[in-house]
């Protein structure tokens, strides 16, 4: 995506260092953070500098890359498993990472060049994939179409393109006339603060709207399809994303609304049977009671929004069965959410 007529990815590798747009200051301050070592890479996946599955296994891939090169030669394979210990452990629901980081660890015992190439190769299959992703999506959306789409799987989310808003962003080159509901997606607002701004952006008629209006608003017919990404898929069909989808589902369920899920094969855990194995990561409660944004003169800052004597709880993901799920749009096609189509992908 371009930014300031600039080409950006949202994470590359120069030299040994790992740069990542710093998503915690969008959309008030556009700013590149700098990683210099795997464990700085890690710091930057916990605290959502990073984030997104595709992003987030991207930069996983590149911390596993910098271990290899920060190894010792008499400790080499000792320093390489704990570092593998350590990445995953960054954030335990997106697939991506997990994925990447076995890669980059396996190319890692041939040598540190072979792990630096195993990384960069699952930097722009990402980016490849999303981009295909964007051009079968893209099949399904027609003129004058309202599209919700629930937390931020688009350019930010991933190397480039996005899923979720890949075929919206194909379509709007198309010259097709849409329009995009973005949820909040509380309590750290990645539509209001990630998908506005990435759509704004591109100059695509968009309009922010509460969580809880989404089932409104189809109620009234002025949603036509919902879209989102995922985090990890199991192998019959269900769907890991971020809190709020499920919602989403079961409501366009209810009236007669195409519910797809954006996704690359990579977020497929195929050993994974179903939902009710999929690891649901919990976090801090400060997410849900401070909140932040700049004052006029543009400095950043936080404040406390709930009661300060009340406790809280932070699922940061739900699990949105199959039965609920219009189609997948992959890299390799548009697949029904059960266990055969999810299969037949295995080996691409």
């Amino acid at each position: 995506m371009k930014v300031n007529n600039i080409n950006y990815r949202t994470v590359w590798m120069k030299d040994g260092e790992v740069f990542l747009i710093e998503q915690n200051l969008l959309p008030f301050e556009f700013k590149i953070y700098k990683s210099e070592n795997y464990i700085q890479t890690c710091n930057a996946i916990i605290n959502m500098t990073v984030r997104g599955a595709g992003a987030i296994g991207a930069a996983a891939g590149y911390a596993m890359a910098q271990a290899a090169r920060e190894s010792k030669k008499n400790n080499y394979e000792s320093f390489l498993k704990e570092a593998r210990f350590h990445i995953e452990h960054t954030r335990p629901t997106a697939r991506n990472l997990f994925y990447a980081v076995e890669k980059v660890y396996n190319a890692a015992l041939i040598s540190v060049n072979n792990a630096f190439k195993e990384a960069e190769k699952i930097a722009d299959k990402d980016a490849f994939d999303s981009e295909k992703i964007g051009e079968y999506g893209n099949r399904l959306i027609s003129q004058k179409m309202n599209i919700l789409t629930h937390c931020n799987a688009g350019w930010l989310a991933f190397v480039n393109y996005g899923t979720a808003l890949s075929p919206i962003y194909k379509a709007h080159h198309e010259g097709k006339q849409i329009t995009v509901y973005v949820d909040e997606t509380r309590p750290r607002s990645q539509g209001a603060r990630l998908t506005a701004w990435e759509l704004n952006n591109e100059n695509i008629p968009h309009k922010i709207i509460p969580d809880n209006a989404g089932a409104y608003l189809m109620s009234l017919g002025k949603i036509d399809m919902v879209i989102v990404g995922a985090d990890r898929i199991a192998i019959n069909g269900d769907v890991a994303n971020k809190i709020g989808t499920l919602e989403k589902a079961i409501a366009a369920k209810t009236f007669n609304i195409p519910f797809y899920v954006a996704a690359p094969t990579s977020t497929i855990e195929f050993s994974c049977l179903s939902g009710d194995e999929i690891n649901i990561e919990y976090r801090s409660c400060d997410e849900i009671k401070f909140q932040s944004g700049p004052d006029k003169n543009g400095n950043i800052h936080k404040i406390q929004v709930t009661s300060p004597g009340s406790d809280c709880l932070n699922p940061s993901f739900d699990i949105t069965p199959a039965k609920f799920i219009t189609g997948i749009i992959t890299e390799n096609g548009i697949i029904n959410a059960n266990k055969k189509d999810i299969e037949s992908l295995k080996n691409n």
